[in-house]
């Protein structure tokens, strides 16, 4: 009896899943939040080349992407419309994860991805309401406070080889072609092209990323750990780290307007 109620339990939430996933709010605001990623990616690359050019010293990261649109009243309400976008566009993720959780590679993607909108969508609300958002510092603190014992140390590890994995994934999203099973249509040659250099670019600043987190941990020094924002600075400082940081930076702007081709194309299952 208790199995057959267990499994008519799980059967209704699966149901109210889909059903809710399948909402027209919901997927609305799903393509919204891609929309909200595209316009956070063109803000991070306008910063990114800025400071590639010695013409910005401030986070080039979404803290600073978000701290710059609080500049104004217009962009303290483009921030709470993106921060919606993301909290919803998370939501959904955390719909698909459950109905994928018996499919454990795209439960913990779904998974995953949650997590990401839902820290974005935090973020963004937070500039919005007046407060201030800091990832690189947030970054450097959880660091710190993990690199406080030996297994703590061993996650910050695992951390970076996740971010590092996640960064080669990009790069090998983008140079086979696999973004395009998430497209309902036949992509054209100009979103094929947004595509490929906005996943490879995107790719490369993870793994810079996820390579600070191992760095940390040689080193002793969890400031070293300091997030999309010392990716980008650890580029820069680079043998001809500006020309290369302003090439990420375009590949960071092709990804943001291959985030709105998301927007309106993306296959929501």
């Amino acid at each position: 009896m208790s199995g057959s109620v267990g499994y008519y339990l799980t059967m209704t939430a699966q149901d109210g899943a889909r059903k809710a996933a399948d909402n027209p709010v919901v997927e609305n605001g799903a393509r919204a939040g891609f929309a909200a990623s595209g316009v956070l990616h063109l803000l991070m690359a306008w910063l990114a080349l800025r400071l590639a050019w010695g013409q910005y010293h401030g986070e080039a990261d979404q803290s600073g992407a978000f701290q710059a649109l609080a500049s104004t009243t217009a962009g303290v309400i483009l921030l709470g419309v993106l921060a919606a976008g993301l909290f919803l566009l998370g939501l959904w993720n955390l719909l698909q994860a459950f109905l994928a959780r018996h499919e454990l590679k795209d439960a913990l993607r779904f998974a995953s991805l949650t997590v990401v909108y839902a820290v974005l969508g935090v973020g963004a609300a937070l500039v919005a309401t007046g407060g201030q958002s800091s990832s690189s510092q947030r970054s450097k603190d959880i660091t710190a406070a993990m690199m406080g014992n030996a297994a703590g140390t061993v996650l910050v590890v695992v951390v970076g080889l996740v971010v590092v994995i996640i960064g080669g994934f990009h790069i090998y999203k983008g140079v086979t072609g696999k973004y395009r099973d998430d497209l309902r249509h036949q992509p054209s040659s100009a979103v094929v092209l947004v595509a490929i250099l906005g996943y490879v670019a995107k790719g490369v600043a993870l793994l810079v990323v996820g390579a600070l987190f191992w760095v940390a941990v040689a080193t002793h020094d969890p400031q070293k750990a300091s997030g999309m924002d010392g990716a980008l600075r650890a580029l820069l400082g680079l043998p001809l780290g500006r020309l290369l940081l302003s090439v990420v930076a375009l590949g960071l702007v092709a990804y943001g307007i291959y985030a709105f081709t998301r927007a309106k194309h993306r296959e929501l299952p």
